[in-house]
Parts: C-alpha cells; structure tokens; sequence
C-alpha cells in the first residue's frame, strides 16, 4: 500500500506544473532549453544551477489588454478652479466655456489628449479636430 502512495505522489509532482527552486539560491527557476543535451532544464537566472525537467510540459500564459484613453470620472469638473478654462464649444450644447486636463493613464506610451468638459452641461469629450480612428473612449 505504502508503494503505491508513492507511485500516486510521484506521478502528481510529475504530471502538474509546479513552481521549481534553485537548491544553491533559492530563486524561481524557469524552464529553458538546453540545445548541448537536448533537453529541457529547469534555469535559475541568478547563478549557473539548472535541473533537467522531469514533467516536459510548459505553461505559458500571455496577457495582452491594449487600453485607450479614457476620458474618466467628469462630475463636477466644470466648477473646479484649479482647471484651465477654454472656449471650446460644446458639440452637445452648443456653449462656448469649458475646462480641460489630460489624459492620466499610467502607460508607456501616452498621447498628449486633451479631454474637455462643459462648464453648462458637463459633457465630455475630445478636440473634434482628432482623426476619428485616434479618437479616445469616452
């Protein structure tokens, strides 16, 4: 009996992915290639210390989220005195007063958008001089 929970342990610790640790540093070791032995080896990317894989299977799970500018929470924007005013004209009112600020998205690559808000309707929105395709969410 005692052999075959062994059997059953060895075959779980050799059929799930598990997270593999360098015996010399302690660090997170990753699942690389080694083209010499053609193998798989288990790398830490501290010292030289690698293991060959037993479990041949690597997971691999990539996020990729592309984000707009986003125009965010507007309310009580148009009373704020520490914005900047423009004479924008609303393209939902019709008025000529409103405030802007920048887009606050923390992203690498950032546009220097300008989301207005109208001081009379508290409409949001960009410089309809943008091309449409560049056009932020709103």
């Amino acid at each position: 009996m005692e052999n075959e929970t062994k059997k059953q342990l060895h075959h779980l610790q050799t059929s799930c992915a598990s997270l593999h640790f360098c015996s010399e540093c302690n660090n997170l070791l990753y699942p690389k290639a080694d083209p010499q032995r053609r193998v798989m080896v288990y790398a830490c990317r501290i010292c030289a210390y690698d293991e060959v894989g037993e479990n041949q299977c690597v997971y691999r799970n990539d996020l990729l989220t592309v984000t707009k500018e986003q125009v965010g929470v507007t309310n009580d924007l148009g009373t704020d005195p520490t914005l900047a005013h423009s004479n924008m004209s609303c393209p939902k009112c019709g008025h000529d007063d409103a405030v802007f600020f920048q887009d606050q998205s923390k992203r690498k690559e950032t546009r220097m958008i300008l989301f207005y808000v109208c001081t009379k309707c508290d409409h949001a929105y960009t410089d309809p001089s943008l091309d449409l395709e560049t056009q932020p969410e709103m």
